[in-house]
């Protein structure tokens, strides 16, 4: 082979080895850059689930369960609170509840159920002594009064709270970068800060966090059960931009926007072991809603339920987590009535 035919293959050769060393650099930074976030997230999930943390007084498991569940094995529940904490509302006390939604999470089919309650339910409300609006359960008894006012009403047990304020709400939203929902009407609503700012309009929007806390929170050009079901799709619109491929970079804005806005019983690990749930994807989620009518007669509005549709929903709900649909009523022993314990006729009764 002549020489300058050797430096020439030779040079070529050389070439292709270090075209090959720079692609594996690259391969290995982008590698190690993939492991740096994720370490870095990591810490700082860590750090605002140690801030999020509250537990309750006296409460490490509901009263309707024998032992405290494991979510990697168990069925549970988780109600999420929704709160007006602005600056406006903040010195006032507890401050009534504005969204109350209950998911309950079947382990096996990991399938999701989540029921909107709306704020004005007329049920009973243990911190008050009597029946009242639901939405005064926090007002009166704060996480600890809503919870009680839930597992009577629905006769599930309460494994976890979420408690959320509008700011997290809001910067979540903005951290994903924005939901795209469909808007049911055209109206000027209020904002945050309860100044009328905020225009919606009709149709299918790309909403960022203010427009979509207007959105979940309008009820006046229709009801609450419409309410109950925007704030439902708001949350699939969350989770599919959370989910989505795009939004990976931002989870650390995500984890920001939650930590101080946020309080839970749940700790770091409880919370990785719902990862489960979405290791295929999001997961399949049956939005549940409590049908009823508006009730004036008081002179102050209510939102009187329907006790036949109320029975289907806690049929359904104590189903999904492996329950008898047929247990004794929180709410009858909380209120000191008598109870038919004979689950087998309340189910042939139930199926007449």
């Amino acid at each position: 082979m002549k020489r300058q035919e050797y430096k020439r293959i030779s040079r070529k050769r050389s070439g292709k080895r270090l075209a090959i060393k720079i692609s594996l650099l690259v391969a290995l930074t982008a590698f190690l850059s993939v492991v740096g976030y994720g370490v870095f997230l990591q810490k700082k999930a860590t750090n605002a689930a140690n801030r999020a943390y509250e537990a309750l007084d006296d409460r490490t498991k509901s009263e309707l369960r024998e032992e405290a569940v494991e979510p990697l094995k168990d069925n549970v529940s988780i109600l999420f609170i929704g709160v007006d904490e602005s600056d406006k509302r903040k010195d006032s006390g507890n401050p009534r509840s504005d969204a109350l939604l209950v998911a309950t999470l079947n382990n096996k089919e990991k399938t999701v159920k989540l029921l909107s309650i709306p704020r004005d339910s007329y049920v009973y409300v243990p911190s008050r002594g009597r029946q009242d609006k639901i939405t005064h359960a926090h007002a009166f008894g704060g996480t600890k009064g809503t919870i009680d006012a839930v597992e009577g009403f629905l006769d599930i047990p309460i494994d976890y709270y979420v408690k959320m304020n509008f700011n997290a709400f809001i910067e979540v939203v903005d951290a994903v970068g924005g939901i795209d929902v469909e808007v049911p009407y055209d109206r000027i609503e209020l904002d945050e800060n309860d100044q009328r700012t905020i225009e919606l309009k009709k149709g299918l929007q790309h909403l960022d966090g203010q427009h979509a806390l207007a959105l979940a929170r309008t009820r006046k050009l229709d009801s609450d059960v419409e309410r109950g079901k925007r704030q439902q799709m708001i949350l699939q619109a969350i989770m599919k931009e959370a989910f989505s491929v795009k939004s990976i970079t931002k989870y650390g804005d995500v984890i920001d926007a939650i930590g101080d806005n946020m309080k839970t019983d749940m700790t770091f690990n409880e919370m990785k072991s719902f990862i489960e749930y979405v290791k295929g994807g999001i997961p399949e989620v049956t939005m549940l809603n409590l049908a009823g009518t508006d009730d004036m007669s008081t002179g102050i509005y209510y939102w009187m339920l329907d006790e036949e549709q109320l029975d289907d929903v806690k049929y359904e709900l104590k189903s999904h987590l492996g329950l008898s649909p047929f247990s004794t009523s929180l709410t009858d022993k909380s209120r000191g009535l008598e109870t038919d314990s004979n689950e087998a006729a309340d189910e042939a009764d139930y199926k007449k």
